[in-house]
């Protein structure tokens, strides 16, 4: 055998993660990482870095999917929405990390210095949310986003400037960003979601989540089949002898 050639199995032995996989974490870094001056949190050198905001999920049409808030870090929430997937969105199938593209964050440095259970803070986040929410809606082409819960209406809030940004490398996009890819994952994410409703006692809210995941699924589907459909119609008159 040639000292040049390989085992088979010498790729079961490598310990690197899955291309995509490593990719995403890498962008979700380069996101985090981007640098900050803002005298009003003058301890939060990175975007990452921020304890308190909002921040919301956009697929690969830049269509908004999801939107939450964080106490902690924005860093540490993200990340376990996209990476390490322990939260009750993706657990319930309500939010596929797979369908993310892009991340916006709302973050309030005001707040910095303030606690977790700060009652001030709290309202302020859930009517920040709750805004957000409402705006995502509007620019929505469904009119409609993901979450299980909507955010309830607070006290009338001014929305500040979000801080955007594409988490998938153009390579990754090739690989999960191909419409017939997305359509089999989208499929599949509702199954799943259906399951959770059939086995258990769900509120509403889901069941209205199951509903806005088919009419993206149908919409998908439509666009996916433009580019074929002149061929579809005329295979079908020479079926049907029509032709000619």
């Amino acid at each position: 055998m040639s000292s040049n050639s390989r085992s088979p199995s010498a790729a079961l032995d490598t310990v690197a993660l899955p291309f995509d996989t490593d990719a995403l974490r890498k962008g979700l870094r380069r996101f985090f990482d981007q640098p900050v001056n803002d005298p009003r949190a003058p301890n939060v050198r990175r975007v990452g870095g921020y304890k308190f905001g909002v921040y919301a999920f956009y697929d690969y049409d830049d269509e908004p999917i999801y939107v939450g808030q964080t106490r902690e870090k924005l860093s540490s929430r993200i990340s376990r929405h996209l990476t390490n997937q322990r939260t009750d969105a993706v657990a319930m199938s309500v939010l596929d990390p797979f369908e993310v593209y892009a991340v916006a964050i709302w973050p309030l440095p005001e707040f910095e210095n303030r606690t977790a259970g700060d009652a001030q803070v709290r309202a302020h986040l859930d009517a920040l949310e709750g805004a957000v929410f409402k705006q995502l809606m509007k620019e929505s082409k469904f009119h409609a986003v993901l979450n299980e819960k909507v955010p309830l209406p607070g006290k009338t809030v001014k929305i500040p400037k979000s801080i955007k940004g594409a988490i998938i490398s153009d390579e990754v996009k090739e690989l999960r960003g191909h419409p017939d890819v997305r359509l089999a994952r989208r499929a599949y994410t509702i199954s799943r979601l259906a399951q959770v409703i059939s086995e258990r006692d769900v509120q509403p809210g889901l069941r209205r989540t199951l509903l806005v995941q088919a009419q993206r699924l149908e919409w998908l589907a439509k666009v996916r089949y433009k580019p074929f459909e002149a061929q579809a119609l005329a295979d079908d008159k020479t079926a049907t002898g029509e032709e000619g």
